[in-house]
């Protein structure tokens, strides 16, 4: 199980290893990371611990904000990693489409939940597919965001934004940090001007909760946008 001590120690072992192929803890430019984040799951070989983000739970702030929520219409889980995400997402009601930019990570959340009513595929963020455009009625995007260099949230943004319906609501999860605060990432904390560009993709903020530190995960941002 994910909390085991033998978890953790896989993890850490193969943080060094992942780290040390990161183009951006040498310095890269590039602000998209594809072939990293490709070759996370490919070097994890079916183990979720070579995972970073791979808790094998859906994440404890989504399951909150889930918790005696009805959704309805079309739901889309952005960067759905190994499914856990979207699985409650679509128990919550919603007809739910998950992507990943990783084919292996799509086959891996397929072979997790074989009985899944959620429509796995893998897609780029950046070029998502045409049936997609103003499509849903909710969106989710969890620790994709940050993961991103901060040169490439505005577009993220606009494309995530492309996917949604007038009046359909987007569910943004992140780490959060002070505008002065520097950290070099990956990943990128959000600032709560970066929230605000978010907003600026054509979205309005519904609501936006700092969630402080105190847990394991740190300072949070939960924010809440409408197309």
């Amino acid at each position: 199980m994910s909390n085991s001590d033998d978890f953790a120690a896989r993890r850490a072992k193969a943080r060094d290893q992942i780290n040390a192929l990161d183009p951006a803890m040498h310095g890269d430019s590039d602000p998209y990371r594809r072939d990293w984040f490709r070759a996370v799951y490919d070097l994890a070989e079916g183990d979720a611990a070579r995972v970073p983000w791979a808790d094998l739970a859906p994440h404890p702030l989504l399951a909150d904000w889930l918790r005696d929520r009805r959704l309805t219409g079309r739901a889309l889980d952005i960067g759905c990693g190994l499914g856990d995400n979207a699985e409650a997402i679509a128990k919550a009601g919603a007809q739910t489409s998950a992507f990943d930019l990783s084919e292996n990570a799509i086959a891996w959340a397929r072979k997790r939940f074989p009985q899944s009513s959620v429509d796995y595929r893998a897609a780029d963020l950046f070029a998502t597919p045409r049936d997609w455009r103003g499509a849903f009625d909710f969106a989710h995007e969890c620790y994709t965001l940050q993961a991103l260099g901060p040169a490439a949230l505005p577009a993220a943004a606009r494309a995530i934004a492309q996917t949604l319906k007038p009046g359909a609501q987007l569910l943004v999860i992140a780490r959060a940090r002070d505008e002065r605060e520097e950290i070099p990432g990956p990943p990128w904390p959000l600032t709560r001007s970066q929230i605000d560009t978010i907003a600026q993709a054509g979205l309005r903020l519904e609501a936006l909760e700092d969630i402080p530190e105190g847990g394991p995960r740190g300072r949070h941002w939960r924010a809440l946008f409408r197309a």
